[in-house]
């Protein structure tokens, strides 16, 4: 009886590990078909990026990091808006090795001249002050800015509040960005034709916008605070692609689909569980830059050029389902919004 359940428990992992395998390796064997397609869209993108100036906030890692490789190699000015500067400048120091770039090529506001540059900036989403500050340098030192990427987010955390005593959640994923975005649009607009690319999540689906309790001092639960917060971004994207018609501004939001990434962080996993949860991400979730490819085609691909207003995953426009195409919650959110982060009184 033992001898056939260790048989078995062999014969499950030999052909879980075969399984494992073939599910890593099936993207590479695929990615052969079609690649002179590929070619020439990654050419045409590396044209329309060359000297374009992109902000990407939390680039210091995960999906950010992976986008800010990739506009750098299509010779894009790539500014890191970076929460924890020390964290930010070593990974500009392992995307400048990678790529070879010099160390000084990292300021000024103008073109690159045929190379990519990076740039680090100190931006905490969980503090209005600080993005008051970061908007109030970019617009002193950029004569310009192409793409703005809303990538930064914070996943079911425990209750806490951001300094201005927001919950953290929606603190960080959507007001932070909607006053970050608000204050940079004027560059954008001078910048036009320009790019705004908004990350939400899958998870929007499980969101509801409860304007009567918005900081959940009422009711917190963490994992519907987090999809209500992605569920604004969606609000937040589509009320702002009609506020931006005609302006030569287009706004996009996205899911990256589940990647690794240290988003999870505040996830606890049992000790013993960690292992098996380790081999099922490496098996089924994508890289940091397979779920970074939606947010580089958006903000880089011509083929997207005049597009707003859509949702997008995997490099293609997707349908929402009903709690995010409700325009009048997108506008009653948009004007709390306003009066939240103080853009209006």
């Amino acid at each position: 009886m033992a001898a056939t359940a260790a048989a078995v428990v062999v014969a499950a992992a030999v052909g879980g590990g075969l399984l494992l395998l073939a599910r890593r390796l099936w993207p590479a064997a695929a990615a052969g078909k079609g690649s002179a397609t590929a070619a020439a869209a990654a050419a045409a993108a590396l044209c329309w990026m060359e000297g374009k100036t992109v902000i990407i906030t939390g680039a210091n890692s995960g999906l950010g990091r992976a986008a800010a490789a990739e506009l750098l190699r299509r010779r894009a000015r790539v500014i890191l808006a970076c929460r924890d500067l020390a964290r930010a400048e070593e990974a500009a120091r392992e995307l400048r090795a990678e790529m070879g770039l010099s160390s000084r090529e990292r300021g000024g506001g103008g073109g690159s001249g045929g190379r990519g540059e990076l740039v680090v900036r100190h931006l905490d989403l969980a503090s209005l002050g600080s993005v008051r500050r970061f908007c109030q340098q970019v617009l002193q030192e950029e004569s310009r800015l192409d793409v703005l990427i809303n990538n930064a987010g914070i996943f079911q955390c425990p209750y806490m509040k951001t300094e201005d005593g927001f919950e953290m959640q929606f603190g960080v994923n959507h007001l932070g960005h909607f006053l970050l975005t608000n204050l940079l649009l004027g560059l954008l607009k001078s910048s036009a034709p320009s790019r705004i690319v908004v990350v939400s999540s899958k998870l929007y689906k499980y969101g509801e916008i409860n304007f009567d309790d918005l900081n959940s001092e009422l009711n917190y639960n963490k994992s519907f605070a987090y999809s209500r917060s992605k569920l604004a971004n969606i609000l937040f994207t589509r009320e702002l692609a009609r506020r931006l018609e005609n302006t030569g501004v287009t706004v996009n939001v996205l899911h990256p689909g589940i990647v690794r990434t240290n988003l999870g962080r505040h996830i606890h996993i049992p000790l013993l569980a960690k292992p098996l949860f380790n081999l099922v991400s490496w098996a089924f979730f994508k890289t940091p830059l397979e779920g970074a490819q939606t947010s580089i085609y958006l903000a880089s691909s011509p083929e997207v050029e005049g597009v707003s207003g859509k949702y997008f995953g995997n490099c293609k426009e997707e349908q929402l389902l009903p709690n995010a195409m409700d325009d009048l919650v997108a506008r009653k959110l948009w004007d709390i919004s306003e009066v939240m982060v103080g853009l209006l009184k």
